[in-house]
């Protein structure tokens, strides 16, 4: 059957303007694997699994000076071998020389004549190889990443290349799901029409201190973030450059990740953010910033996707801004404080108040969407995403995947981004960021590793656990 051309979502949209030469809206990931790449067999599970997704044969044309909607077209030219790039790092092909490499793709944009993904088969990888892959954020979000990517992999070293028509389960639970995807489309659209009402305090946002008592509670998380002060300075923050810089932790056992959140009372979300706002406090320390009472804020994607669409690609996530007690000197204090802020932000409407920010800008002039990138971008200081990935050991293209993981886009032309990815029973951080601004990332990602070792032994080994403030 032949392709379609047909406009991208109002939040793709969205997602696609906001591209800029320092911000490069891409997530990017790899899968580090045991040997070498059997090249042949990638080809084909590329061409077979990911070409099955018709947005991966599609260019995306847009027209910003028009009033039409960019649009999804076949590619007229395409070929899978534009897109899949064979290489091989220098000797000795260690972390250091990986993360250079990907530093540099991160730096690099797709090329919009074609459609917005890329695939590196890399050799000479700490003594196996890898598989990376940018795609455009306006392909999809984490979720569909994680659609892409169980897609691709097998749970067997011998699986066939062609894989069977996935069978639509998803329609047989309709019925039971019906109330869930009306509540979450009620509220979208809820979001949606409180965005339309309150654009105007997009120049003024003071205004909205004039809301009456009994106002909606979307229109107060919203007012909430726009009247938030702009984001406190640090090194962290400033103008950004277009070089980005990559590192990732070592793996970190899930299971003990669940102890310290079982023993504290919080979630394996909680955890993490603890221990990743008790790295960034290392970090300004070691520059010599004082930190006491400090506090910034880190912009969370929520999943919105009913259970209905878990296999299709887009966009479809809101966003909660968190504010991380970076001046708080006790790990455990930080825990119940994070622990607290999130339950908080849970019962809150904000994630959907900004999936409908995001649905109106992308219906909206550039100047319109340039001046709301900017406000909030001025209002946080990273991107942080938690993605659950496979559970199970898999494999790609015959050979044994050990590890996986992603680097996030910095919306709002922040200059870092803070991805978690679990697989196989382990955790690893990674972290992207400007090089102006931090030229040493895997310093960050260091120090989460002895944060984290040192919440398990206070809290795990010590059974001490704070209450929440």
């Amino acid at each position: 059957m032949a392709q379609a051309s047909h406009p991208l979502s109002a939040v793709d949209s969205a997602w696609l303007h906001m591209d800029d030469p320092t911000n490069l809206m891409m997530v990017t990931g790899v899968a580090l694997l045991d040997g070498p790449i059997d090249v042949e067999r990638c080809y084909k599970t590329f061409e077979s699994r990911l070409l099955s997704f018709e947005r991966f044969r599609m260019r995306v044309t847009d027209h910003r000076g028009s009033m039409s909607a960019p649009r999804w077209e076949p590619d007229p030219h395409f070929s899978l071998h534009a897109h899949i790039h064979r290489v091989a790092l220098p000797s000795p092909g260690d972390m250091t020389t990986l993360q250079e490499f990907l530093g540099d793709l991160a730096s690099t944009p797709l090329d919009y004549t074609k459609p917005l993904w890329q695939v590196h088969l890399v050799e000479n990888v700490l003594g196996g190889s890898a598989v990376v892959m940018r795609f455009h954020h306006c392909i999809g979000d984490g979720k569909a990443m994680n659609t892409v990517m169980h897609r691709l992999m097998d749970t067997t070293p011998d699986a066939p290349i062609e894989l069977p028509k996935p069978r639509s389960n998803h329609h047989n639970l309709g019925p039971l799901l019906e109330p869930i995807v009306s509540t979450i489309e009620g509220s979208i659209k809820l979001a949606d029409e409180l965005v339309h009402e309150g654009m105007e305090f997009l120049q003024h946002p003071e205004h909205l201190l004039d809301l009456p008592a009994q106002a909606a509670s979307g229109a107060m998380a919203l007012s909430r973030v726009l009247l938030l002060p702009p984001e406190t300075k640090t090194p962290f923050k400033g103008p950004l450059g277009v070089r980005k810089c990559v590192a990732w932790s070592l793996p970190t056992p899930l299971d003990q990740v669940k102890q310290i959140g079982k023993t504290a009372g919080a979630k394996v979300n909680d955890v993490l953010l603890a221990a990743v706002a008790g790295a960034l406090r290392t970090y300004l320390i070691r520059r010599g910033v004082h930190v006491d009472g400090m506090e910034i804020r880190a912009v969370i994607p929520v999943d919105l996707r009913p259970p209905s669409r878990a296999h299709e690609l887009g966009n479809e996530f809101g966003l909660v801004f968190l504010s991380l007690p970076l001046g708080t000197p006790s790990p455990i204090m930080r825990l119940a404080e994070i622990k607290q802020r999130m339950e908080a932000l849970k019962r809150s409407p904000e994630a959907y108040v900004f999936y409908g920010l995001l649905n109106f800008f992308g219906r909206t002039p550039a100047q319109v969407e340039e001046q709301a990138v900017n406000l909030f971008g001025s209002k946080a200081t990273a991107v942080m995403t938690n993605v659950r990935g496979p559970t199970e050991q898999l494999y790609l293209a015959g050979n044994r995947i050990k590890n996986i993981m992603f680097w996030v886009p910095q919306s709002g032309r922040l200059g870092m981004g803070v991805s978690i990815m679990s697989y196989c029973s382990q955790v690893t951080l990674g972290v992207i960021t400007d090089a102006r601004l931090v030229p040493d990332p895997e310093t960050i990602t260091a120090a989460f590793e002895n944060e984290f070792h040192v919440l398990h032994d206070a809290i795990v080994a010590k059974g001490e656990v704070a209450s929440s403030p």
